[in-house]
């Protein structure tokens, strides 16, 4: 799949901001079947300084300076992206035993080694409680993979999705009590009970793309940002996605903007900055397929 992408975000301040340091983690990763074609990046106003490297993980991230006075800040990033994102063959992952035993004998230390994605990070720990949950689904005669796939179904059948009544501080608990929340609520919950099992588990950020309904146009901006988990399946399959929120594995529907422990190693921006009042956030989102 082709898709061309655009991601607004803009901020407006009650006040004059003097100057402004932040870090931008907002352009798709060239890796497991992505590729990125083509990108341009506006920032208004034009930063004093803007340096491109990656993270620990593996993610682009852009740092900026702005040393200008200013009410606003514009970011808009425009990309074409190809996704060739083969279906994993989840019946030949490893059964959990086997896989329990090549997590403990792993010694990679890179960013994309499991052994970061066991513990805890900074907003997520590993929950006995969801473990329990997920425990539920894990048969020890079935492949991994199997088992995952189950878990990420049934937390779309037992889940509601529901905007407005969780924030980036919501705990995983709470989302287990309340049985609500949107993706980045339950990528973090199944996060949480997977990690508290043993199985390595890692945070995604990126897009995906939504289907207007059946004779209906699709509306500039009415994609978003999306949520998801990464599971490490062992060597042969690798980290695999599964996306709790739709139920389904991440195809070639979802492109893949940074991984971390959880979204504090992936937001799409971070800043630090003086103003006063509350500060009023716009975010935006077109992911159209190219041969529409």
């Amino acid at each position: 799949m082709l898709y061309d992408i655009r991601l607004l975000i803009a901020y407006h301040y009650p006040g004059f901001v003097r100057d402004a340091r932040h870090i931008l983690r907002i352009d798709p990763r060239r890796d497991r079947g992505q590729s990125v074609l083509a990108r341009t990046l506006k920032i208004e106003p034009e930063p004093t300084e803007l340096d491109a490297e990656p993270d620990f993980f593996g993610n682009r991230t852009e740092h900026l300076l702005l040393e200008r006075p200013h009410e606003a800040l514009r970011i808009e990033l425009r990309t074409r992206v190809r996704v060739e994102r083969s279906a994993p063959a989840l019946d030949r992952t490893p059964l959990p035993a086997e896989l329990h035993g090549m997590v403990e004998a792993t010694r990679d230390a890179e960013g994309e080694s499991p052994i970061h994605f066991g513990g805890a990070g900074h907003i997520v720990a590993p929950s006995p409680a969801i473990g329990a949950y997920a425990a539920e689904t894990i048969d020890a005669g079935t492949p991994i993979g199997v088992c995952l796939l189950a878990l990420t179904r049934r937390i779309r059948e037992e889940f509601r999705f529901q905007a407005g009544v969780s924030t980036v501080s919501t705990g995983v608990m709470e989302t287990f009590a309340n049985r609500r929340g949107v993706c980045q609520d339950f990528s973090h919950m199944m996060i949480a009970g997977l990690r508290a099992i043993g199985i390595p588990a890692a945070y995604a950020s990126g897009f995906l793309r939504t289907e207007p309904p059946p004779g209906r146009p699709r509306l500039e901006g009415a994609d978003a940002m999306h949520a998801w988990v990464e599971v490490w399946l062992g060597e042969s399959a690798g980290w695999v996605g599964f996306d709790p929120t739709n139920g389904c594995l991440a195809g070639e529907d979802h492109v893949v903007v940074a991984r971390g422990r959880d979204y504090a190693d992936v937001a799409p921006i971070d800043g630090v900055l003086i103003t006063s009042g509350p500060q009023k956030h716009h975010h935006a989102v077109d992911m159209v397929p190219v041969t529409e």
